[in-house]
């Protein structure tokens, strides 16, 4: 399939974002997850600043590359394909029809995990391990997902 010039560069800047971001969700989630995460580990938070920094880097790069796919560069492949663009539910259910996602349902239960992650682990321990330890679960979504739409973008041409 032919796309415009701004198309084309548009989706390759998209593809280098999220392949860098997905690397840097992969070496965060390792360091993170080097070790069981329990709640006494959690505990640790407020006395050992890396483990803070660690987790605040795992929050914030899950929630950038969920977004960058799914309000990004999905929604720019679907018009770069002809495809209808609609809202980020329709968005996702097409991209499941196409195979680019196992699951659009996933995909909202991940988008839900982040604004959890984001917003109630302060004061809940028990709900930032649970969001923690689904997060590093669905590591390997994002990541077969990064590679599916590169691929995809890779087969179209100028």
């Amino acid at each position: 399939m032919r796309v415009s010039e701004n198309q084309w560069e548009r989706l390759q800047f998209l593809s280098r974002v999220t392949q860098k971001e997905c690397l840097y969700l992969q070496e965060t989630d390792s360091r993170l997850f080097s070790e069981p995460m329990t709640i006494e580990s959690l505990k640790k938070i407020e006395m050992d600043p890396l483990l803070a920094e660690r987790l605040d880097a795992f929050v914030g790069r899950f929630g950038r590359l969920q977004d960058n796919l799914g309000d990004k560069l999905l929604p720019q492949l679907l018009d770069a394909m002809a495809e209808k663009i609609g809202a980020a539910i329709e968005n996702l259910d097409r991209a499941e029809k196409l195979r680019w996602i196992e699951s659009a349902d996933t995909w909202l239960e991940m988008r839900k995990l982040r604004n959890l992650m984001v917003h109630e682990y302060i004061e809940d321990r028990q709900i930032l391990l649970s969001a923690l330890q689904a997060g590093h679960q669905f590591v390997p979504v994002l990541t077969e997902t990064v590679k599916r739409l590169t691929a995809q973008i890779n087969k179209l041409v100028l």
